[in-house]
């Protein structure tokens, strides 16, 4: 894909005018410093809150108030169902069937019992494969998981590292190392994309080479969802979770997703820790022994819908289907292109742009590794009203969320750099 940039603000300033997302941004709700909106570029982290979220809790909390109980059966969303509301629209954007999508917990969570559910180790095969630096919460729970069945991490849990001082992997690395290990590999457990340089890895490539080496493939799509449209379902991945608070946009804390390909989850004896609100609903409330799960990714259900903490994805997602996932990726590619154009224009700045140029390897993100006056550069950013990320040893990390970033915002960015530090 080419695209024709200049350093002039008047281009900014056109991109903008044929955006065709552009009044998107008007759906959000910006933070103010200075008596002015910030720029956002954080969305990796916390997504910005939707202008609909409020009226959207205000509804859940008018059923709370007037029909308590009977909230759960009538009402506007009557809660008995409302995992069901969302599960159409987020599958959409990570390419599955509805019935292979739900949502439940938190990521955390979700991935402990997702791997409780596909990681059946012997003697012979009880091997994982992540990468290495993965975001801290997959390492503890992979360390913990292993110890759970007895076996130790240090023998246990194979870590990827780049080749020759590299800052990213090759895919043909991992293919390796996964046929390296096929005899003892049980789970391939990756982040879907590297949460400090940005790198989105081949999943597609990635499944069939854990499946040729008779592993399950799962990933941690944090990074991804919301960010970069895949295709679970199609490529065959056995199971997969995220966050919704980040480019997803339903707040703090907000429920986790979760995807089980349907080769799974339409197996009602596949092994899952059981809860009442995974129970086959037509039996559920005769409160009856026998879990009977429903032959769905609902199967994996525990406890009541989380109602409150569903309603920002609910909100948030009205958005996505609105804009939809092929305009937010196109319009961020093209985004985080003009960002990689402008920053190569500063030729008297010490940094490195760790995340790939491949523009399929990546998603909103730019991870930018200065070698000196990475603090400084973060703390000016933010003096100019411009939230970005800042990770030790002197990485910033840049989002233009394509659904509330503009052209201009990116510029400005850029305008920053050159005139404060492109001596």
């Amino acid at each position: 894909m080419q695209f024709s940039f200049d350093t002039t603000p008047e281009l900014a300033q056109q991109l903008d005018e044929q955006d065709i997302l552009a009044s998107f941004k008007h759906s959000f709700v910006f933070p103010h410093q200075n008596d002015k909106p910030v720029i956002y570029f954080c969305g990796n982290s916390l997504g910005l809150q939707p202008k609909n979220f409020e009226t959207a809790i205000q509804t859940e909390s008018q059923s709370w108030r007037e029909l308590a109980v009977s909230g759960y059966f009538s009402g506007k969303n009557p809660w008995l169902y409302y995992q069901d509301y969302i599960s159409p629209s987020l599958a959409k954007i990570v390419g599955a069937a509805p019935e292979e999508v739900t949502v439940m917990n938190t990521l955390t969570v979700n991935l402990h019992l997702l791997m409780l559910s596909f990681y059946r180790p012997t003697q012979q095969r009880y091997k994982i494969i992540m990468e290495a630096g993965a975001f801290p919460s997959d390492q503890y729970a992979v360390e913990t998981l292993v110890k759970h069945f007895g076996f130790d991490p240090a023998q246990s849990i194979i870590e990827i590292t780049p080749l020759n001082n590299e800052k990213i992997l090759s895919t043909e690395n991992i293919i390796n190392i996964i046929a390296e290990n096929s005899e003892a590999l049980a789970l391939v457990m990756l982040g879907g994309m590297n949460y400090y340089t940005g790198q989105f890895f081949d999943l597609q490539s990635i499944t069939d080479a854990a499946h040729k080496a008779g592993a399950v493939a799962g990933f941690d799509l944090a990074h991804v969802a919301g960010n970069i449209p895949i295709r679970l379902h199609d490529w065959n991945v056995d199971f997969a979770a995220w966050c919704s608070y980040k480019y997803l946009n339903a707040g703090p804390g907000a429920v986790g997703g979760v995807f089980i390909h349907e080769k799974h989850c339409s197996n009602t004896s596949f092994p899952r820790l059981g809860g009442w609100w995974g129970n086959d609903e037509k039996i559920r409330f005769k409160m009856e022994k026998g879990f009977n799960p429903k032959p769905t990714a609902a199967g994996w259900n525990m406890s009541t819908a989380q109602v409150f903490n569903m309603v920002g994805l609910k909100a948030s997602l009205e958005i996505f289907d609105a804009a939809g996932m092929y305009n937010i990726r196109q319009k961020s590619i093209q985004l985080t292109a003009y960002l990689e154009y402008l920053l190569q224009q500063l030729h008297n700045i010490a940094f490195e742009i760790i995340t790939p140029k491949d523009i399929n390897a990546r998603g909103a993100q730019l991870s930018l590794f200065f070698s000196e006056k990475g603090r400084e550069i973060h703390d000016k950013m933010l003096d100019n009203n411009i939230i970005v990320d800042y990770r030790e040893p002197g990485v910033i990390r840049v989002a233009p969320a394509p659904l509330y970033c503009s052209y201009t915002d990116v510029y400005t960015f850029y305008r920053i750099l050159k005139d404060e530090f492109n001596d």
